[in-house]
């Protein structure tokens, strides 16, 4: 009997568009396949956060273009299809299709891709996202490592370097004037006058709050 191999029928972005959304659930695909993405932690969710402030605060003012905020994907590769997104990603004001800011998915990619490593995250899968996004045309990535408080800056021509927590980040011809420390790229915690604050605070269970 003649054996019939069954193929995965490979997804398009209009189908990953097309799924219906879950609360908490998010895909990517890759080279048309199917990849949930897990949840992040709540460290990952706020250096996010700073790193989107840093960046919207700069392009706004200098009217670069546009900062988008984890959750933005963009379709990488047709034919397969990879549609990735970035924690973190910018694009220059040049590139805005003339037609507006599209509804759906980004129809290429950014000029920078900002990744945020979370404990799940394996290297090699690191990598592979970097590779992606260089093969697509980002000009810039940083990968932002919260344990060590460093970040990988990669280019193109396929030069990296690692900065540590007293270098400054620059943001080179995509970001030109944009700098910031590394170490506060991670600085996400309480500051010591609140949390001071709130250890003063009387427990409700002691009795001692006035009313």
């Amino acid at each position: 009997m003649q054996a019939i191999e069954q193929r995965e029928r490979l997804l398009t972005a209009e189908d990953l568009e097309g799924l219906p959304e879950q609360p908490g659930v998010r895909y990517e695909l890759d080279e048309g396949k199917l990849v949930e993405m897990p949840g992040a932690g709540a460290l990952h969710n706020l250096i996010v956060g700073l790193v989107y402030r840093l960046l919207f605060a700069f392009v706004s003012q200098k009217r670069l273009g546009l900062v988008f905020c984890d959750g933005a994907a963009f379709v990488l590769r047709r034919n397969p299809d990879t549609v990735r997104i970035p924690d973190v990603s910018v694009v220059r004001r040049e590139r805005v299709p003339a037609a507006g800011i599209p509804e759906g998915f980004w129809p290429g990619a950014p000029d920078l891709a900002v990744e945020i490593v979370s404990p799940h995250d394996r290297a090699e899968e690191v990598h592979e996202r970097v590779r992606d996004y260089l093969g697509a045309g980002v000009r810039l990535v940083w990968v932002l490592w919260p344990k060590s408080r460093t970040v990988t800056v990669y280019w193109p021509d396929g030069t990296a370097r690692e900065l540590g927590p007293d270098e400054q980040l620059t943001g080179g011809d995509v970001l030109p004037g944009f700098t910031a420390r590394v170490h506060d790229l991670f600085a996400v915690e309480m500051e010591d006058d609140l949390r001071g604050a709130m250890q003063d605070r009387p427990d409700p269970a002691s009795g001692d709050i006035e009313q």
